[in-house]
């Protein structure tokens, strides 16, 4: 998708680079100032301390021998390859020895350090350059100052310590300052070069990198926009690099799984009412009609009064099974969470049920292998085993040996396990066992049962609630349904 000058800089991507580019510049180019700026002073630093040196020997070489001495050793180091400069001028400033031919104005008359770099020409300079060009040789002879200033305009310039000799004579010792500004040219030139690398750098990293990242941003939003039109079933692009788009765009994808799993659920409840209810809703009209059409007595009235309650207490349960299913699935429920002792839960259900049991002929036996306790809702978890004991009693009634139900408590790993097995038919192995789960879904053979096929599906959405899961195993014979709990950290 091309983007204009305006609307590019409007982008996250597109401001980071350009601050950054900036920061870099500001940075860079500090820099260069503060590195020229120090090698100035770290050579200016350098060149003032050989001066000194200087001054120091010829001060020995003045008092060994006086001015005699002292203009011998001027004009023997000013002969010196790469020599320093050397002057020595009478009170009134005329240049009586040493390798300087011209001097700007102004800089002997004052004692001390020069205070700004001064420009200069070397004792025979200027027939050098005469006898390079001769053209340009004029035909007047012209003055030092102009000469002087010619040459500063070419950048030849030196600082100097000018010293009053005791007959008050004039000697300059300075040094040329050609190598500190070449140098600090070069120390310019190179970082300049630096910035302009940076920027060429800032600039190819934006094109391939921030390019990169504006069109996975753009094909995040044509996605977006496709799920927001209705289309569940789109997801994020993911390309695999793992960076933090990848871990946007898989977090969003659970996201949007989790809301399609809560669409369908929230479907198949509408679509359950809608067919399972409609039923015993029928049964509740028919008796109500079937007694009004007919001439009966208080008896027959008060039957059929009890029958529709008892029906209507029926569909109650079913319709508060239906909410506390879809709140726990949710993920929101007001239910409270503490520390569950499993083997008290055990016994409490089984005492419960013990009697049913007996009525309906089935044996029940309990093993608990330790005191263990989870973190969860008591009042769940009873009720989430209280179904799954129920079931068992209703299907172990077809066994073909003595109808038994074994509820085992046990530890495997880091979960503990709560089982309840019974010796019945069990489920076939051309069923999927995990459909039994759902809500109102009930085998053929469950059908002569009493019940609305929620037991199982809100034992599941008791365990997911908890953290846990629940797992229907095939028995030999039977079915076994395994409600595992994480373990608590402190077992």
């Amino acid at each position: 998708m091309a983007l204009s000058v305006p609307a590019l800089m409007k982008t996250t991507a597109a401001r980071l680079s350009a601050l950054y580019l900036l920061l870099f510049a500001l940075c860079a180019v500090l820099l260069v100032f503060y590195m020229t700026s120090l090698s100035a002073r770290m050579l200016t630093g350098q060149t003032q301390e050989t001066i000194n040196d200087e001054v120091l020997g010829l001060a020995r070489a003045y008092q060994r021998g006086g001015l005699p001495l002292l203009v011998r050793v001027v004009e023997q180091r000013s002969r010196q390859p790469g020599a320093n400069l050397y002057l020595i001028a009478d009170t009134n400033g005329q240049i009586l020895t040493g390798n300087v031919q011209s001097l700007e104005p102004g800089v002997i008359e004052t004692e001390g350090w020069t205070t700004q770099p001064f420009s200069y020409r070397r004792f025979g300079e200027g027939e050098l350059e005469r006898q390079r060009n001769p053209a340009s040789a004029p035909n007047d002879t012209q003055s030092g100052q102009n000469e002087v200033q010619a040459e500063g305009e070419k950048g030849h310039n030196a600082i100097a310590l000018v010293l009053r000799l005791p007959n008050q004579m004039i000697m300059l010792v300075g040094r040329d300052l050609g190598e500190p500004e070449r140098f600090r040219a070069i120390i310019r030139r190179a970082l300049m070069l630096a910035l302009g690398m940076m920027g060429l750098g800032g600039l190819l990293i934006w094109f391939f990198v921030g390019r990169a990242a504006l069109k996975r941003i753009d094909s995040v939003s044509e996605a977006s926009r496709r799920i927001m039109g209705g289309d569940l079933s789109g997801r994020l692009p993911v390309t695999g690099a793992g960076d933090e788009f990848d871990r946007l765009s898989e977090n969003l994808n659970s996201m949007l799984a989790r809301i399609a799993t809560l669409n369908e659920g929230l479907k198949q409840v509408s679509d359950n009412i809608a067919h399972d209810l409609k039923t015993p809703l029928t049964r509740l009209r028919n008796r109500a009609e079937a007694t009004l059409s007919g001439k009966h007595n208080t008896t027959d009235y008060r039957q059929a009064l009890e029958g529709t309650i008892a029906e209507s207490d029926q569909l109650i349960k079913t319709f508060n099974a239906i909410l506390m299913i879809s709140r726990l699935e949710a993920g929101y429920s007001s239910e409270t969470t503490s520390r569950v002792d499993l083997a008290a839960a055990v016994r409490d259900v089984v005492e419960l049920y013990e009697p049913v049991a007996e009525e309906a002929g089935v044996t029940i036996e309990t093993t608990v292998q330790g005191a263990f306790a989870v973190n969860g809702n008591r009042e769940l978890i009873g009720q989430a085993l209280s179904n799954i004991v129920d079931n068992a009693i209703k299907y172990s009634t077809d066994a073909t040996s003595k109808p038994t139900v074994r509820v085992t408590l046990d530890r495997a790993d880091k979960e503990i396990r709560l089982s309840v097995s019974d010796n019945g038919q069990g489920i076939p192995d051309d069923v999927d066992r995990a459909r039994v789960t759902e809500r109102f879904v009930r085998l053929e053979k469950s059908r002569s049962q009493p019940g609305s096929g929620l037991g199982l599906s809100l034992a599941k959405a008791i365990m997911t609630f908890h953290n846990g899961r629940l797992d229907l195993l095939p028995g030999s014979p039977g079915l076994s349904v395994v409600m595992s709990f994480p373990a608590r950290e402190d077992h």
